[in-house]
């Protein structure tokens, strides 16, 4: 029997087949797909940064909301299940300019500086980037099914789809 296993912002999650992650509401956030094919073991996490550089002196500041670290103890938290990082691929979805166009500031590009950090993190990692739906003004629902890998997109007043 499978489960859905609910990823909030800030946050991430791993699993092994046949549960599904989810996520809702992504917006300017970005969510990463890792998966092992050979393992079905996969993650998702639902950042809302991207870089801890960002990061305030507050103890209780949260690893899980940034680009650079979440991904990185997300893949090891993988590795602890038994995924092979050799077989490892990546999705993205979200990373929208929810907000218009206002003056240049900082909330005003933070959809496409988590989609760049993203992609640059997974870079580092030697992580290929195999698909993404980023971008446009819209938030999106995934659910990321770990019996194959295959990431649904929903999205208000658009057909469902696959990642």
């Amino acid at each position: 029997m499978s489960g859905k296993i609910a990823v909030g912002i800030s946050d991430y999650k791993t699993s092994k087949s046949p549960d599904t992650l989810v996520t809702y509401a992504l917006g300017s956030c970005v969510g990463i797909f890792l998966y092992d094919p050979a393992s079905r073991i996969g993650g998702l996490s639902h950042i809302m940064l991207p870089s801890s550089s960002l990061r305030t002196n507050d103890a209780a500041d949260n690893r899980m909301k940034y680009a650079d670290t979440a991904i990185s103890d997300m893949l090891a938290s993988m590795e602890s299940l038994g995924a092979g990082r050799d077989f490892i691929h990546a999705k993205i979805a979200g990373g929208a300019n929810m907000f218009g166009k206002m003056d240049g500031s900082f909330i005003d590009t933070i959809g496409d500086r988590n989609v760049d950090a993203v992609r640059q993190e997974l870079a580092r990692l030697g992580i290929p980037l195999i698909a993404e739906d980023v971008g446009a003004n819209y938030g999106r629902t995934v659910h990321f099914n770990l019996k194959d890998g295959s990431v649904e997109i929903q999205s208000i007043g658009k057909e469902k789809r696959e990642l």
